[in-house]
């Protein structure tokens, strides 16, 4: 994903991991200007309130990674009128986490934190690790992208 983000031009990429390795692979890249540890989950990221224009959790929120608690942290980093963009899989054995997941994300809708923007299914999220997590035995298995829009939105400048 980081790659992605820096050639469309976002430059100022801070990163959290609760695995050293994982922090180590990102500083390798030369992408990212903050690295920290952080387990999502176990404690707050290490961040002030409202400190960044958009988040992303790719490839963690799932079954035994980043507890469904975490998610009201992500909004605190984020800026009013920001970006949270959030991923899961929608293989077998995550459908438990993934319903969970949603029933937490519509409850923050709804109290208005946020506004949905999109959530749209992906078929061929990643490969599949078994027959029995296959879409329908293609060898991949499907996903979701969650974007929402932290409330309040900021009015429109003019001029």
């Amino acid at each position: 994903v980081s790659p992605q983000l820096h050639r469309r031009g976002f430059r100022c990429l801070h990163g959290v991991d609760g695995s050293a390795g994982m922090l180590e692979r990102a500083r390798s890249t030369g992408l990212y200007r903050q690295l920290r540890r952080c387990v999502l989950g176990r404690e707050p990221l290490p961040a002030p309130a409202e400190h960044y224009d958009a988040v992303t959790v790719v490839g963690a929120l799932g079954e035994g990674q980043v507890p469904t608690a975490a998610v009201p942290e992500l909004l605190r980093v984020t800026k009013p009128g920001g970006f949270l963009c959030l991923t899961t899989r929608s293989n077998p054995s995550n459908l438990r986490y993934k319903a969970e997941l949603e029933a937490v994300l519509e409850m923050l809708e709804q109290q208005g934190a946020w506004q949905k923007v999109l959530a749209q299914e992906v078929e061929r999220w990643e490969k599949a690790t078994s027959e029995e997590e296959s879409t329908q035995g293609t060898g991949y298995i499907s996903g979701v992208v969650y974007v929402y829009r932290k409330c309040p939105v900021p009015p429109l400048k003019e001029g």
